[in-house]
């Protein structure tokens, strides 16, 4: 087994709750913020409790998942429970892939004084990773955030 670390991020976006929700869950606005991970990166399937979901690169790689859980506007945990290789072939059985699935990725959502909307990310990472999401996160937060700010999402 190996071990995760699990990583916090936090960012505070001048906009209500349901218009963050929607920015970050959308498909179009999911590929706008999420670019900083991997450009062109994009998502096939539900966001609703106990349905599968694949995050995928533009040359189909990627992460296959399942909603643990979905309280809109409010939190929505990811169980990522393997990889996608190229041609879209799911791996969930591996030796590599059982030493750290299922990791979580949790989005809670926080109504702040004023209307805004406090979003704090739990991400669980492995070692070989943690300086990549340490970089990555706060700049695809970022990148919400001004979506959130500037597409009407304001106050």
């Amino acid at each position: 087994m190996t071990t995760k670390q699990t990583l916090e991020f936090t960012i505070d976006i001048d906009a209500p709750r349901p218009a963050v929700w929607d920015a970050m869950l959308g498909p179009e606005t999911y590929k706008v913020w999420t670019a900083p991970f991997c450009e062109g990166s994009h998502y096939i399937g539900s966001w609703e409790q106990g349905q599968k979901i694949r995050f995928l690169t533009p040359t189909g790689e990627g992460m296959v998942a399942e909603i643990a859980e979905n309280r809109p506007h409010d939190y929505v945990s990811i169980r990522h429970l393997g990889e996608i290789a190229r041609g879209g072939v799911e791996d969930t059985t591996s030796a590599k892939v059982r030493a750290w699935a299922p990791a979580y990725e949790n989005y809670t959502f926080t109504g702040l004084p004023g209307g805004g909307t406090r979003v704090r990310v739990s991400v669980e990472s492995l070692p070989d990773y943690v300086e990549f999401m340490q970089q990555a996160f706060p700049k695809a937060l970022r990148s919400l955030k001004e979506l959130c700010e500037k597409t009407g999402g304001q106050r």
